[in-house]
């Protein structure tokens, strides 16, 4: 069985995570196999429109953890060649249709795409707090929500698809059998717009969304080195093994009181 399939129909190409058994956890594999589709779907002029979903009961779980730690480093092996959709490269629009849980690097998937259709009951979690030094930092504040939400993203607070619908970060709440025909209508209209309507209109709209200022990003890389590394693998070991986990916090007590500032600040 392979970890993602493929489907065209006309002018959409549906991509579809096939690890059920793993909540569609982004192993080495699957993420290999993306960004092998996401290459040909922006190579292949006959395709304009792209709807993203899972198989199974999740859209993505996030970081393969199991692999994690059999490889003995945490965030996951990146594929052998770049991944469009990730960088950013990729010109043409993508609709997710999220049938169920999207959490950590799932939600960041989500986060990627233009159009966004959730399933009623998907659950949605910026989970680098409870796996980093820090949390999830930039997720709200480029969906533009208010800063008490953006902060509720940032720590690791779930968030249910009917609540995410009303702050405005998804376009339509469906139920599971309506999931993919409403994503295969937002696919359609766009394709009932002049071509070059649509590929001007995505590219402007992609360049309005806020961007973390330099100082915030230099900033954050600092913070990512204040704490203890050991807790980096200490919280995918308790999750594997499901329990609770033995975090050290800092290797000497004192650098919790040692935090980096803004530049300027």
């Amino acid at each position: 069985m392979s970890v993602l399939e493929t489907e065209r129909h006309g002018q959409v190409f549906v991509v579809r995570m096939n690890r059920p058994e793993r909540l569609n956890a982004l192993n080495h594999e699957l993420r290999s196999r993306l960004a092998e589709a996401w290459t040909e779907f922006r190579r292949d002029e006959g395709l304009e429109v792209a709807i993203f979903t899972g198989a199974g009961r999740a859209f993505c779980a996030g970081e393969d953890m199991k692999e994690s730690l059999a490889d003995g480093a945490p965030g996951g092996r990146r594929p052998e060649i770049e991944d469009p959709f990730l960088s950013g490269a990729l010109e043409k629009p993508v609709i997710a249709a999220i049938n169920g849980y999207a959490m950590g690097g799932g939600f960041m998937l989500v986060e990627r795409t233009d159009l966004r259709v959730a399933v009623r009951g998907a659950v949605f979690e910026v989970s680098e707090a409870k796996r980093w030094l820090l949390g999830g930092w930039n997720h709200g504040h480029l969906a533009n929500l208010p800063y008490p939400v953006a902060m509720e993203m940032a720590l690791g607070f779930r968030f249910t698809a009917e609540r995410f619908h009303e702050l405005g970060f998804l376009n339509r709440l469906v139920e599971p059998e309506a999931l993919i025909p409403t994503a295969m209508e937002m696919a359609q209209h766009l394709l009932g717009l002049p071509p070059a309507s649509r590929v001007n209109t995505v590219h402007m709209m992609r360049q309005m969304r806020p961007k973390p200022a330099p100082a915030f990003e230099r900033l954050a890389a600092r913070l990512h080195e204040h704490g203890a590394k050991s807790d980096l693998m200490e919280s995918r070991a308790a999750f594997a093994e499901k329990r609770a986990p033995r975090f050290r916090g800092w290797d000497d007590p004192q650098d919790r009181y040692r935090l980096p500032r803004l530049e300027g600040g």
